[in-house]
């Protein structure tokens, strides 16, 4: 699938904010395109391997849904649903918090590690050809422009 032609959207704008605007959503879109092949190849929509990583870098500790949800890059309307989904495949592991039985607590399983481990390069390498072409400095300064708009949120905007 080819990225669509931004001539239309471009000539037609109002101020500098929705160019910048159209161009943020062309380039996600693009990005999203390439990363997601590679996910969808293993079987996983980008949700479920957003959680994936999420329980991976999480630890032993594990997570609940909602602190998984306040650290998911989209947000998932029925999160509960999808992590039972990895649950069933076995990529993920839940369990009763031992200080509070009332609370779920995810972690991920062996299986999970070892789909992500055969994964990471092949995402770094799409990410590489989506954005590499731009240079560390550019590159630098993207993302810090990226965070300055959207900061990354410490606890659950809910």
């Amino acid at each position: 699938m080819s990225v669509p032609t931004p001539a239309a959207a471009m000539a037609i704008h109002d101020s500098l904010e929705e160019e910048v605007l159209i161009a943020l959503v062309r380039a996600a879109w693009l990005a999203a395109e390439r990363s997601n092949a590679v996910t969808a190849a293993a079987g996983l929509s980008p949700s479920q391997y957003n959680v994936l990583r999420i329980l991976r870098a999480a630890g032993r500790g594990g997570l609940s849904c909602t602190e998984i949800g306040a650290r998911m890059v989209t947000r998932d309307s029925d999160l509960t649903r999808l992590v039972s989904g990895l649950a069933h495949a076995k990529l993920v592991m839940r369990g009763t918090d031992a200080d509070d039985r009332r609370r779920s607590t995810n972690r991920i399983t062996p299986a999970g590690r070892t789909l992500l481990g055969r994964l990471d390069r092949a995402v770094a390498d799409a990410a590489k050809q989506t954005l590499g072409h731009l240079g560390r400095a550019r590159l630098t300064a993207l993302r810090d422009l990226l965070i300055a708009f959207a900061p990354p949120q410490t606890s659950d905007p809910q």
